[in-house]
């Protein structure tokens, strides 16, 4: 894929690591990284709703969709990422948010997605005290959320959810990564 008909090749990673807003506050603020779009992938039914997802029935995990130019920033580098900014240890859970949609899993395009998600996989068990239960999944479908979940963290940074969960998490991850950031 070319974007903007300027040469820059483009990928796209699927990741579920809790709730899709901060993901996409996240991933959004990586050099190379094009666009993130929050939305639903590994489920039953076609078109799921935030809301039918939110009951937990469906077997959607929130996910964010992220653009990025591999050039700048490879597949690999985002699960390093992406494996540090949750728990990957806690089944069905990220914090007070408790659910399968909030499920940790890479939803791999081809093999060689598929590869490198089981090497990281590997790498980051090591680096923590309990197992991972992060699941590795073939992307079947991908539905973009509702368009109020775009960008939600920018748009609404004085809810609490904003306030209390996702800016600290953000201020870490910045504070981690500060040299993949862009500027």
């Amino acid at each position: 894929m070319v974007l903007g008909g300027i040469g820059m090749a483009e990928e796209t990673a699927i990741l579920g690591g809790g709730c899709f807003w901060c993901l996409e506050a996240i991933f959004g603020d990586l050099k190379g990284v094009r666009k993130v779009n929050p939305g639903y992938a590994g489920g039953l039914i076609p078109n799921p709703t935030y809301q039918q997802v939110s009951r937990g029935d469906t077997g959607h995990a929130e996910v964010v969709q992220v653009v990025f130019n591999p050039e700048t920033i490879s597949f690999r580098e985002l699960l390093e990422i992406f494996f540090s900014v949750h728990d990957p240890t806690t089944l069905n859970r990220q914090g007070n948010d408790v659910g399968s949609q909030y499920r940790s899993v890479i939803f791999y395009q081809n093999e060689v997605q598929k590869d490198q998600a089981e090497e990281v996989t590997e790498e980051a068990a090591l680096l923590w005290p309990d197992p991972l239960v992060t699941e590795l999944e073939p992307l079947k479908d991908f539905y973009p959320a509702e368009p109020y979940h775009r960008n939600y963290f920018h748009l609404n940074k004085e809810q609490n959810y904003c306030r209390f969960v996702i800016a600290p998490k953000l201020a870490a991850f910045r504070g981690k990564f500060a040299s993949k950031l862009r500027s």
